[in-house]
């Protein structure tokens, strides 16, 4: 007679949970969007809440979903393109700007975030992108 086979499945954590972790993300994105932009206090809030995701990220704590790839496919190569473009921009507007006359992509998206709503919005886009890169 065979015996049939026993699955196992490790459960998520509690907090590892789209039940438990995305009422989190709302609130830190609410308090982030509260602080006005460029502040000292805005860089420290996205500084730590970052290096806390980095930290979770490369502790292990959280499973990854799928194994990493062991080789990088062709088509990623094309995503270095726009990529390294945006950095070239940013960089050289932001060292060779004076004033305001080459304002970096920063400087130019900061009148769509003047609302409060709108930065907690992209506060939680960006919080929810990197969650995904931790589970990654």
């Amino acid at each position: 007679m065979d015996h049939p086979r026993e699955l196992t499945v490790e459960a998520p954590r509690a907090w590892d949970r789209p039940v438990v972790s995305v009422p989190v993300f709302i609130c830190l994105s609410l308090v982030g969007g509260q602080l006005p932009s460029f502040s000292t206090a805005a860089n420290l809030y996205t500084l730590g809440t970052g290096g806390a995701l980095i930290w979770v990220g490369l502790s292990n704590r959280v499973p990854p979903r799928r194994p990493a790839p062991r080789r990088l496919p062709s088509a990623a190569l094309w995503w270095l393109l726009p990529v390294t473009v945006f950095g070239v921009l940013e960089g050289a507007t932001f060292v060779l700007s004076v004033g305001d006359d080459f304002p970096t992509f920063s400087r130019l998206a900061d009148p769509m975030l003047e609302d409060e709503l709108a930065r907690s919005a992209a506060w939680f886009a960006w919080l929810t992108a990197f969650w995904g890169l931790v589970r990654r």
